[in-house]
């Protein structure tokens, strides 16, 4: 009986698109016109960009590859074309050590450059995709905050009735308890789903500076997510501490 190796656990990016485009339905019937709503329409736009490009990224540029492979063999043959002009047998002869120094340092040199030119082609491919990755992930950090930036001054205490008395300054506070509930909800899916659509990019590199700025993204999106969480349990606790008060007067 033959054993066959389970199936890679990949991110399906068809997937992660799809959820955010129903989370931008829910967001846009619940909130027709916030700004929350907007932002959420944008994310799918990126979220759209985002699927196509990783899995763009994640081919080979097969036009460097080629160019690779051709300075390689263009430094292969110019290295032999330099030795097959020199004269070792002269060298050997040679009495004269500042000679033979002068000799060898100039071909150590040649060596040098051309397999410095050779490693420049070689990771040119690594190079470009990783700066690519770096500015999609700096877009969606900046999602991440504007995303915590929304959900700020969503004070559970206040809709519950217990924050006090407003000032002129203080901000227009309209959402029931269960409306605030289904925002604070909403912004916490939305981190999820930035950290989705960061671990695209890492599920298809092998580049630790990629895969290190992915997981610094999923710890900030995770950070914001929790503060928010606390909101939402504070108020299920506040309503329940309402309701158990209402029980025994």
């Amino acid at each position: 009986m033959t054993v066959t190796d389970p199936p890679a656990l990949v991110l399906d990016a068809t997937h992660i698109v799809a959820t955010l485009e129903k989370l931008r339905e829910r967001v846009s019937e619940r909130f027709p016109k916030s700004g929350l709503a907007k932002l959420c329409g944008k994310l799918v736009v990126t979220g759209r960009a985002t699927a196509s490009q990783a899995n763009a990224l994640a081919q080979p540029y097969l036009g460097l590859r080629a160019l690779g492979g051709l300075v390689a063999i263009v430094a292969l043959v110019f290295q032999i074309e330099i030795a097959s002009h020199i004269d070792w047998s002269a060298i050997r002869r040679s009495t004269d050590v500042l000679s033979m120094s002068q000799a060898l340092d100039a071909t150590v040199n040649l060596l040098i450059l051309a397999f410095g030119g050779l490693w420049f082609m070689l990771t040119l491919e690594q190079r470009l995709k990783r700066r690519l990755i770096l500015r999609a992930l700096y877009e969606l950090r900046s999602y991440a905050h504007i995303v915590d930036m929304h959900q700020l001054t969503k004070d559970p205490t206040v809709v519950l009735g217990g924050g006090g008395i407003a000032t002129s300054s203080s901000p227009v506070r309209k959402m029931t308890e269960f409306e605030l509930s289904r925002y604070l909800d909403y912004c916490s899916e939305m981190l999820a789903l930035i950290a989705k659509l960061a671990a695209l990019y890492a599920a298809r590199t092998q580049d630790e500076t990629v895969i290190e700025a992915v997981n610094d993204l999923e710890d900030l999106t995770s950070n914001l997510g929790r503060k928010i969480w606390q909101k939402i349990m504070i108020i299920s606790q506040l309503d329940e501490r309402r309701v158990s008060a209402g029980r025994v007067h």
